[in-house]
């Protein structure tokens, strides 16, 4: 029987976080809207980021070109470089790593602030005062992580392609105005859209995961750090599950 109790906790879990989702849609249609509230947790979770994700994206986006060069030269391919580097970047790995980046920060930070409240009893001081603790804490949190993480990887997209551009020089002399006609001719509305998308996946499961671990604390402050460590956890592990499913999605429709 005891075999059976890790498995059967998986589940259990999964269904409150199923139901903590439902939750979430039902309570975000109604009125009243906190829209000061969300407008402090986006700046929270967009401007308060933008440094991290610059850094990476811009890092990321120097790595993958310099270590691409040697094998396209084998081939002798070079020209195709500032292509193949902006496919790469915007259909796949700026999205996930700048969404891998905001579980770790944003993920973390929601599940410690909210785990911290609830131990605290600040969660029960709202309902006690009438303001319903869910929708000024849940749905603005979650509602701005959806907002936030397209424009986040957008700007992390950016930043990347710009680190490709001086990865490309570095060995090499190419124009600006190359370069980018290189990379936005290789770039169709079928690489951008879906990768926008699925983002506001990513922003949605790294707020609900965030959300959750945080609203679900107990055991006190120990409580509190292990909220913060498994939103961390699961958030990154929902952003590779929805990164598989999307896709495959896209494979779908590109070859209809």
């Amino acid at each position: 029987m005891e075999s059976n109790e890790p498995l059967k906790d998986f589940f259990k879990e999964v269904g409150e976080l199923w139901r903590f989702l439902i939750r979430f849609f039902s309570t975000w249609l109604k009125p009243r809207y906190e829209f000061q509230e969300l407008l402090h947790q986006c700046f929270s979770v967009g401007y308060r980021s933008l440094a991290l994700v610059s850094i990476t994206a811009f890092i990321m986006g120097l790595v993958l070109t310099i270590q691409s060069r040697p094998t396209l030269v084998e081939f002798g391919a070079e020209s195709m470089l500032p292509a193949m580097v902006s496919i790469s970047l915007v259909r796949e790995i700026a999205p996930v790593v700048t969404a891998l980046i905001c579980a770790g920060k944003i993920g973390s930070g929601i599940g410690a602030e909210l785990g911290s409240m609830k131990v605290t009893e600040q969660i029960d001081a709202m309902e006690v005062s009438g303001t319903n603790p869910f929708k000024y804490l849940v749905v603005t949190r979650m509602t701005a992580t959806m907002l936030m993480q397209p424009i986040l990887t957008s700007w992390g997209c950016a930043i990347s392609l710009y680190g490709g551009y001086l990865g490309v020089n570095i060995k090499g002399a190419v124009s600006w105005t190359f370069y980018w006609n290189e990379v936005f001719d290789s770039l169709e509305y079928g690489d951008v859209i879906p990768t926008l998308i699925k983002s506001i996946f990513f922003g949605l499961a790294i707020g609900l995961v965030g959300c959750f671990k945080g609203y679900q604390t107990s055991k006190g402050t120990e409580g509190v750090g292990e909220a913060a460590n498994s939103a961390v956890v699961v958030a990154s592990l929902l952003v590779f599950i929805i990164d598989l499913v999307a896709v495959q999605i896209t494979d779908i429709l590109r070859l209809t």
